[in-house]
């Protein structure tokens, strides 16, 4: 088994640790607490102490502050005095191996995916689409599926959705009703998500999950650190890519029950957007993510203020609890301090309730499984302090991070291969070329066809013109012989000559 990790000093005893045991750091675990009270450098302490047994981590940077992580702390008048307390005499300063990541690949290395790996269940969360329109998503996808039309980037789905609109009455029979009406609204969302930013999200390559799985040369798992600050400003695709990326990771890792230390440790800071107004669908997902991917090796853990934010079943599941204070201002407060204090196992020494309000900044109330996996009694502690700086990194440091990065140069540059859009806009032209050759065949048809008339017509008028040349011929004749004959028998001779031609008397 593997050496506990300390997390803080008693407060009653700060000779006393207060420790988790890696064997069961994958039986998840909640940080909460109000704004202001630590639970960020909990946090960082969690990570770091992860890091250095060969733990890979994966955590959100929110705000832009724990970046750090990858900066080597130093001492100062105030640092010293609080490790003093603690009856520390020394830390040993140092820096995280960290990987920075960024949807957007502006602070990181660029995270794509596709859309056909995503699916329809989590992109109707990100759209935010009823039940009706999700059930349209999916036939939308499963059309695609059956004919061979690969869905994945953005250009990809909108073509999809234009060809089925337009396609609707022929492929009722077999989908069933793809209401335009919904039609447009996914359109309307997806075009809405887009100038979020989310079209950068899905592309090729993809990324592999598993390149958040590796440690450096010393043996210290990477710390993968995604850029959230601007994420946070879409809250439906941060939490649903983070859920994205938990169901990678329990598609791809085989199952292999209880380890020394996990594979990797996830951190899902923000957790209250996970459950915020998820469908039914989606809420038995997460479930069901969470209560299975610990046997994969995987330990997951919630960063919210309240305990109220985690839905019961998925609260009963977290094995390893540190409390931060809770402010007891309304009813709906100190029914948060009164839930945080029943999901401990009490200490006789302890009247919880009282203390989650009492908390200075930087002390918690932790319980962790015990050797035996038991839920420890609840101990009021001091969290230990990180090893890394306080301060966030520069923009420079955090280029050269990335420039040196194992990763560096794997996903920055977008490709993009035939797929959907492409097939489609294939069919369009080739259908318009057919309409073309059609419509040259037709004008031909009906060029021949005006000729015809034509040589007809010029026919008819040539054998008209025949007819009167012999008529004025004739008469001309007759005319000209009268002259010469004159007098009765010329008369005579005319009438005969004509009635002769013309059948007169």
């Amino acid at each position: 088994m593997g050496s506990p990790i300390i997390i803080a000093k008693k407060t009653s005893d700060r000779t006393q640790d207060i420790v988790l045991y890696p064997q069961f750091a994958n039986r998840h675990g909640l940080i909460a607490g109000a704004t202001g009270t630590g639970k960020t450098i909990t946090l960082k302490v969690l990570a770091e102490s992860f890091s250095r047994i060969g733990v890979p981590v994966f955590l959100a940077d929110a705000k832009g502050d724990v970046s750090s992580i990858a900066k080597a702390g130093s001492s100062n008048p105030k640092f010293d005095e609080r490790i003093q307390s603690l009856g520390i005499d020394h830390i040993p300063f140092a820096a995280a191996p960290t990987i920075f990541w960024d949807l957007f690949g502006q602070q990181g290395h660029p995270i794509r995916t596709t859309i056909s790996e995503i699916g329809p269940l989590l992109l109707a969360q990100m759209l935010n689409l009823n039940d009706t329109q999700e059930g349209v998503l999916s036939a939308v996808f499963r059309v695609a599926d059956d004919q061979g039309l690969l869905l994945i980037d953005f250009k990809d789905l909108k073509a999809m959705l234009t060809y089925v609109s337009e396609h609707t009455s022929e492929l009722k029979a077999e989908y069933g009703n793809l209401s335009p009406a919904s039609l447009g609204a996914i359109q309307r969302n997806l075009l809405a998500l887009g100038d979020q930013g989310a079209d950068q999200f899905f592309g090729e390559p993809s990324l592999n999950i598993l390149d958040f799985i590796q440690t450096d040369t010393q043996g210290h798992g990477y710390i993968n650190l995604l850029a959230a600050d601007k994420l946070m400003n879409t809250p439906k695709l941060y939490a649903t890519f983070l859920l994205w990326m938990l169901s990678e990771l329990f598609e791809k890792l085989p199952e292999v029950g209880d380890l020394d230390k996990p594979k990797l440790v996830f951190f899902f800071d923000e957790a209250h957007l996970l459950f915020d107004n998820a469908s039914p669908a989606l809420q038995e997902k997460i479930q069901q993510v969470v209560r299975l991917i610990r046997s994969k090796g995987v330990g997951i853990y919630f960063i919210t203020q309240s305990p109220l934010d985690i839905p019961e079943n998925v609260l009963g599941q977290l094995g390893n609890r540190i409390q931060h204070a809770l402010r007891a201002f309304t009813p709906k407060d100190q029914k948060a301090v009164k839930t945080a204090a029943d999901t401990f196992r009490s200490n006789p020494e302890l009247k919880v309730d009282q203390a989650i309000t009492e908390l200075a900044v930087g002390e918690a109330l932790i319980s962790c499984l015990d050797e035996q996996g038991t839920p420890q009694i609840v101990e009021r502690g001091w969290v230990m302090p990180p090893y890394s700086s306080f301060n966030p990194i520069s923009s420079e440091e955090r280029h050269t991070i990335m420039a040196q990065s194992i990763l560096a140069g794997a996903y920055e540059q977008a490709v993009d291969r035939e797929s959907a859009y492409e097939m489609l806009q294939r069919k369009i032209t080739e259908s318009e070329q057919q309409q073309n050759t059609a419509q040259i065949a037709l004008e031909q048809s009906k060029e021949q066809e005006r000729q015809l008339r034509a040589q007809q017509k010029e026919e008819e008028r040539t054998a008209r013109e025949r007819a009167k040349l012999t008529q004025d011929i004739v008469g001309t004749f007759a005319k000209s012989a009268a002259r010469s004959l004159g007098g009765p028998t010329g008369q005579k001779l005319i009438r005969g000559l004509l009635g002769s031609l013309f059948g007169g008397k």
